[in-house]
């Protein structure tokens, strides 16, 4: 294997490649939604949806929708979709969430009841899956539009996940059904037309036989385009691939593809490494990371992420893992490479960065529902695309731009103002130091020791499997992320660096390692 092999293979580390006519990317739930919104009054045929988490009280536009019951021009998700499957008999409209245990549905006010009870006695089908191993999760966000327009994203359309890029404090739109705020919140989806649409829906019939729903025919493409008209293309006539998780399980062969894509990608990478993703967890991606950050040639890794888990288990579970982490990471760091940052609002209040995007070079782009812990290698169902430029200096120069303007995002800053701090100072990490303001939008990682307790968590990855055969297991999971760390390949020998808009600057003299995972 070389560096310049293809990343993407199919049955390898992606499931199926094809063809999108044209892709965008979304950035935070206001272009999102705004987008989903669009598509769906656009619909005629069908609307698949599948999803971790659905709320019919969703609010897609509040920022341009004041009254949300109004039945002529509805904002509230169910409402929408209701009205959509009454007005348009012929209109296939079919839900497929997650069945969450009661402590977790707790959490999220129960949606999956509500949403049942609103749809019945309606044409909407909705149903929740629960056929996985217990402790799993359907973690899956996708949604096809008239078998022609696909979404997939790392968030849901759930009512605390609109925001705008701009992350304002005390937004008077971001309000729950109850009236009460929540907290800033940062997502990124990928919206293409084409033929990967039918691809997403070969998925979603699958999804729908497992769970009880009887068999379906995957839907013929709408002739005409649905493409919503404020969303400019990024990208036209380009190769997605689709990468999964589901666990072996029964009578499922299971699927770890996207595990198998970052660590090659991890691997291959020659100049960045930019992860923005809810949670650094797993120790083979981590130990993977680290045997980069140990070249005297390798490349620069910039992890972006909330300051903390929004609910108890996860703080103390994965929080304490992505500490660990994040320690093992800055250890393996000789040449001052890596950066790790949380988000802030402009008054210093935490944002959830609850995307999950993978970007390496200029080369690939990844966006989907995986985060970077153990379960999403091959525990729960995970989605995610990708987007490889291969020799195409044109998709080179569109996976840096969003880059880019990720970063830029973040203090506020247009791509051109972003662009130039990169080529200025040589280096992502050196451009945010250089844009970020008083007080800081990207703070530093705290890096607080780990109490006991929490080591011990974090030291056994309780409360993230990496399979249903360790779930009820934690006594075998360390001896399996051993193996697994065992068998990560060697590294590839020195390739002269490629044309890009971030060279990393020379690096500083070699040390030795002083701690393995």
């Amino acid at each position: 294997m070389s560096r310049d092999d293809p990343l993407l293979v199919p049955g390898d580390t992606c499931w199926r490649i094809d063809r999108a006519d044209q892709a965008a990317f979304l950035v935070d739930g206001a272009d999102y939604f705004a987008a989903v919104r669009s598509a769906i009054l656009a619909a005629r045929s069908s609307i698949w949806l599948l999803a971790w988490v659905f709320d019919p009280l969703t609010r897609l536009t509040p920022d341009r929708i004041d009254r949300s019951g109004d039945p002529q021009n509805p904002d509230r998700l169910g409402l929408m979709l209701r009205r959509m499957a009454a007005l348009h008999p012929a209109l296939d409209v079919r839900i497929l969430a997650w069945d969450m245990p009661p402590m977790i549905a707790m959490t999220q006010g129960f949606p999956g009841l509500r949403a049942q009870q609103y749809f019945r006695n309606s044409p909407v089908r909705f149903r929740v899956d629960h056929s996985l191993p217990m402790s799993a999760c359907h973690h899956q966000k996708m949604l096809i539009i008239d078998g022609r327009l696909a979404f997939i994203s790392g968030g849901d359309l759930g009512a605390d996940r609109w925001d705008t890029c701009d992350h304002v404090d005390h937004d008077p739109h971001r309000r729950l059904p109850t009236g009460k705020r929540y907290p800033a919140r940062h997502d990124v989806a990928l919206m293409t037309e084409g033929p990967l649409a039918r691809t997403c829906g070969e998925l979603f019939v699958e999804r729908w036989r497992r769970s009880g729903g009887g068999k379906l025919a995957v839907p013929e493409a709408a002739e005409e385009s649905i493409w919503p008209e404020d969303f400019a293309p990024d990208l036209q006539n380009v190769d997605v691939g689709l990468a999964r998780t589901e666990p072996k399980w029964k009578d499922q062969i299971g699927a770890n593809e996207g595990l198998r894509l970052h660590l090659k990608a991890i691997r291959t990478a020659r100049r960045t490494i930019f992860l923005e993703n809810q949670y650094l967890a797993s120790p083979v991606i981590v130990e993977a990371l680290c045997r980069r950050l140990e070249e005297p040639d390798g490349p620069e890794v910039i992890a972006i992420g909330p300051t903390a888990s929004p609910s108890f288990f996860d703080r103390m579970t994965m929080d304490s893992a992505r500490a660990m982490a994040i320690n093992r990471l800055e250890k393996s760091d000789f040449h001052d490479r890596f950066r790790a940052f949380t988000a802030r609002t402009a008054s210093d209040a935490p944002i959830i960065v609850h995307s999950k995007v993978s970007i390496f070079d200029d080369r690939l782009l990844r966006i989907g529902s995986a985060n970077l812990n153990n379960r999403s290698g091959g525990l729960d169902t995970e989605l995610d695309a990708a987007i490889e430029a291969g020799d195409d200096a044109e998709t080179r120069r569109t996976i840096a731009a969003f880059r880019t303007l990720l970063i830029g995002h973040y203090f506020g800053r247009g791509l051109a103002e972003t662009r130039e701090a990169i080529r200025e100072t040589g280096s992502v990490a050196g451009a945010i130091d250089a844009l970020d303001g008083h007080p800081r939008r990207l703070l530093p990682v705290d890096r607080t020791p780990l109490d006991p307790l929490s080591r011990f968590v974090a030291s056994w990855s309780l409360g993230d499997p990496l399979a249903p055969s360790d779930a009820w297991r934690p006594w075998t999971r360390r001896d399996r992320i051993r193996e697994a760390i065992e068998q990560l390949p060697r590294p590839l020998p020195g390739s002269p660096q490629s044309a890009a808009d971030d060279p990393t600057p020379p690096a500083p003299p070699d040390r030795k390692a002083t701690q393995p995972w």
